[in-house]
């Protein structure tokens, strides 16, 4: 669980890293554009004072300077008005070719009132005159650039965390496999022994009523030694009856099951074809047969039934145990997580695996209360 602590604390650090980004971006970004608005400001200050001393002017006096400030302004919107709001002059604003000229500028004079963006001009003969002006396109940019720039470190964010999650499954699934490989090595040798002992004690007493239990067990161990095997490698898969490969699994853990476990099945009586890797998909069933034992401590029903409509089918196994609290239904799938004193964590997760990687199916817990038992399903199409 080490290694799960520690991805979880990288992700409250990337957490914490973006947040930091986020904020200074914000911060940043807004005293930027503070600083702007009041440049842009004096700049229309300027402007309008620029535009009071051209009109009064002189007829001899040097205006050069005026000029040079009026035509500076080659970014800010401005519109001059009258006292009663009448267009005198506008310089910066696009109008589009299919609106009314004098609409869309009125509608511009509106939104800069709003925001409070006016400037007097005293005309000597014509009296009070109004310059109105917005903010500037470079202003506009930078307002939307923190949202931009939060979207970015969001998007930062997730591909991190992506990347995170896929290197820890995919150092996960190399520990899963080599675990696999080395069991499935470790018992051949012992297993092949066991077999050669059989068929000796056969030959010296072939009367003896323990050896066909014998060998059924030795066949046992081979087919989970096979189990253990196809982990990490592409098993092949055959089109066979899924009723009879449950029917099987359920039996034989139903051999092995305390006295007070009783099981009902439900079964269709024709063959259900499904194409599957059939040691795999017993495996599946026995690990739930397994986990539904333990949830009932022993004692309680456990109901299987296998449907189907055209494309798929549906196998469920149900149990009257302890059930699945709604916070921890996705963690029971998670690789070394358990509830049991004894045990890795690893029968769910790798039944995942053979269900999604190996079968293009799927497991889930179908509905769980606490104290009423739970209900997985898996799917596999026919």
């Amino acid at each position: 669980m080490k290694w799960f602590s520690n991805f979880r604390n990288v992700r409250y650090l990337l957490i914490a890293v973006a947040a930091v980004i986020a904020v200074a971006s914000l911060v940043i970004s807004n005293i930027l554009v503070e600083d702007l608005k009041l440049e842009e400001k004096n700049k229309m200050e300027m402007w309008a004072s620029a535009m009071s001393s051209l009109v009064n002017a002189k007829v001899n006096e040097d205006v050069t300077l005026e000029k040079d400030i009026l035509s500076s302004n080659k970014t800010i919107p401005v519109i001059l008005t009258d006292e009663k709001g009448a267009i005198i002059q506008h310089n910066n604003i696009k109008i589009p070719a299919d609106a009314d000229t004098l609409s869309t500028l009125m509608e511009h004079v509106a939104i800069m009132r709003n925001k409070g963006n006016v400037f007097p001009v005293y005309i000597d003969e014509l009296g009070a005159q109004y310059v109105c002006y917005n903010d500037s396109s470079i202003l506009v940019k930078l307002s939307m650039y923190p949202y931009i720039q939060l979207c970015v470190v969001l998007l930062f964010f997730v591909v991190c965390i992506v990347a995170v999650v896929s290197s820890k499954r995919a150092e996960q699934n190399k520990v899963w496999v080599g675990l696999s490989k080395e069991t499935a090595h470790q018992l051949g040798t012992p297993i092949s022994s066991l077999m050669a002992w059989i068929e000796i004690l056969k030959d010296k007493y072939p009367a003896d009523n323990l050896l066909p239990d014998m060998e059924h067990d030795v066949e046992r161990l081979q087919r989970v030694a096979e189990r253990f095997s196809k982990i990490g490698s592409k098993p092949e898969p055959t089109a066979d009856d899924i009723v009879t490969v449950i029917e099987r699994a359920v039996e034989y853990v139903k051999r092995r099951s305390p006295s007070k476990v009783e099981y009902v099945v439900d079964f269709p009586k024709r063959p259900l074809l499904v194409r599957m890797n059939v040691p795999l998909i017993e495996w599946v069933v026995e690990n739930l047969c397994k986990n539904a034992i333990d949830a009932m401590d022993g004692n309680g029903v456990i109901t299987v039934s296998v449907s189907h409509d055209e494309k798929n089918v549906y196998v469920e196994l149900s149990d009257t145990g302890k059930g699945i609290s709604k916070s921890m239904r996705k963690r029971i799938f998670e690789p070394g997580y358990t509830t049991k004193k004894r045990g890795w964590g690893l029968g769910l997760s790798l039944a995942k695996r053979i269900m999604e990687e190996y079968h293009k199916g799927c497991i889930y817990v179908k509905k769980s209360a606490p104290g009423k038992g739970t209900t997985f399903r898996f799917e596999l199409r026919k």
